[in-house]
């Protein structure tokens, strides 16, 4: 493969004094010196037995080290960031499942990952965060030992990435993403985006996530601009970070966007300072009324794309005006080719509704040791996404559904989301997330969780008769949950998969 393929021959290659690493209270890392610490970096791995070919994990907290650990590691070997939150039992797994060659922590991180990996014989690299500068670390410990089997720089059809898919109805799949994939995402989006080195990112995804990972470090220094990277997502501080970033985009997930307009009344000197723009919306379908708020907001306008691990990230993104951007439609195909397939395989002409299918060059190549998982996952080299959508006329993509999500009430078919953007009609509705719940005769039912606007009031009684005004009456929530907050997962994603139990709903009694 040409280099022109490999991922981090493109962030390596890139020597100019320009700033790309910045963090709160530190000072900025150019790409020169990034491209000095991935060689570094690499030269370390190599000399201690890791190199092409291995696996090694990382857990590692949100910021500026997270993201420059994963360049680095990506460019000398395969990187599998987990989430720091995890359980010793998930550490466990997926230590396992990967088949880790080593592990790296932060120096002094005494968490569950280090004892999970000191009983499994892993050996321990602690990551040495230098105070002063942006995502400048070294590193200390000890590896396999010897000299690295494939050492030396990557090549385009090397692992750069590994990252599980969220298994949220079974075992997480292993989905590996190549140095061609990462490159191939980075200008996906960059193209979409219209990145150039004159934009400034902030970061506010946890780097242990595709969104993270591509949507936001890949892209945005892959195309020669620079990212601000905040230990993590707090509304509270939102707006401080964008004021000090002095950054031209944010990408988040649709919970994300809904916090930060919560905050934006009580913050609106910062507000008339920013400078955005784009933002970016991605990883869950975004309500059209949140999209319109945050354009009347900030004055700039809400890209929303649709990705996936297995893409590498980007499928498809609604286009930079003047071009039409469609609310409620997840945009055109930018990247890999789109089209929609019924469950015969066959592929469905413009308007038929059936499950989103891709291929191209960010596509991974299939799971990792799991042959089952990829005879279903790809037909004709065409990757099944899981997801039930419509291409219209002019190729702009509706995601209908998951197609694991889509309630099956006694035979009647209907998506959560059709759902949810009716309610967020309601003048006192936040948020909302419809989902299936048990019922003992029609096998399910529809419910949805609810959380209101500050200060602003509304029954479940009032919520199902708005509901009645504008659904026929089998899709209308049977059971309508109030809550101050509805339960997320580990990225910020509202999870209608498993949210009855996680609410304690049981199966509706039958009509007397």
């Amino acid at each position: 493969m040409a280099a022109t393929e490999n991922f981090s021959a493109l962030i390596e290659g890139n020597r100019s004094s320009a700033v790309a690493i910045s963090a709160p209270g530190r000072s900025d890392t150019s790409f020169a010196d990034l491209a000095r610490q991935i060689g570094e970096s690499r030269r370390w791995l190599n000399e201690r037995g890791l190199g092409r070919g291995d696996t090694i994990a990382m857990v590692l907290a949100n910021g500026a080290e997270a993201a420059t650990a994963f360049l680095a590691v990506s460019g000398a070997a395969g990187a599998a960031p987990l989430n720091p939150a995890y359980r010793a039992d998930e550490h466990e797994f997926y230590l396992e499942d990967l088949q880790a060659k080593a592990l790296i922590l932060a120096a002094g991180d005494d968490g569950p990952a280090r004892a999970v990996a000191t009983r499994r014989g892993i050996p321990i690299i602690e990551l040495i965060a230098d105070p002063a500068r942006a995502g400048r670390f070294t590193l200390q410990g000890t590896g396999p030992g010897g000299s690295a089997r494939q050492g030396g720089e990557p090549t385009a059809e090397d692992a750069a990435l590994y990252l599980h898919t969220s298994g949220t109805t079974s075992r997480p799949k292993l989905v590996p993403l190549l140095q061609r994939n990462l490159r191939a995402s980075a200008g996906n989006i960059g193209r979409a985006l219209g990145l150039t080195a004159a934009d400034r990112c902030l970061n506010i995804m946890p780097l242990f996530h595709i969104h993270g990972l591509i949507g936001v470090t890949a892209s945005a220094l892959g195309n020669g601009g620079s990212v601000y990277y905040t230990p993590g997502f707090n509304a509270l501080k939102f707006f401080g970070w964008l004021d000090e970033a002095k950054a031209t985009w944010y990408s988040a997930v649709p919970t994300m966007h809904q916090a930060i307009l919560a905050r934006a009344g009580h913050n609106r000197e910062a507000l008339g300072r920013q400078r955005l723009r784009l933002i970016r919306s991605s990883s869950s379908s975004l309500p059209p009324q949140v999209m319109a708020e945050l354009e009347k907001t900030f004055g700039c306008p809400v890209i929303e794309s649709y990705g996936m691990t297995e893409a590498c990230h980007q499928m498809s993104s609604n286009p930079l005006p003047p071009a039409e951007r469609r609310a409620g439609t997840v945009g055109i195909a930018a990247g890999p080719e789109v089209g929609i397939m019924d469950e015969a395989g066959k592929l469905l002409p413009r308007g038929g509704v059936g499950e989103v299918v891709i291929r191209g060059a960010s596509v991974t190549p299939g799971y990792v040791n799991n042959p089952k998982a990829n005879a279903a996952a790809f037909t004709d080299g065409w990757f099944r996404t899981g997801d039930q959508g419509v291409l219209d006329a002019g190729g702009y993509l509706t995601i209908t559904g998951r197609l694991k999500e889509i309630i099956n009430r006694g035979g009647e078919k209907i998506s959560p989301r059709e759902v949810d953007e009716v309610l967020m009609d309601h003048p006192a509705v936040l948020q909302v997330v419809t989902f299936a719940m048990p019922h003992e005769k029609l096998g399910e039912e529809v419910a949805a969780a609810v959380v209101l606007r500050e200060g602003m009031q509304a029954s479940d009684q009032d919520l199902k008769d708005f509901a009645t005004k504008h659904l026929a009456d089998f899709k209308v929530p049977r059971k309508i949950l109030l809550l101050p907050e509805i339960p997320k997962g580990a990225t910020g994603k509202l999870q209608r998969i498993g949210l009855a139990e996680k609410l304690g709903l049981v199966a509706a009694r039958p009509a007397s």
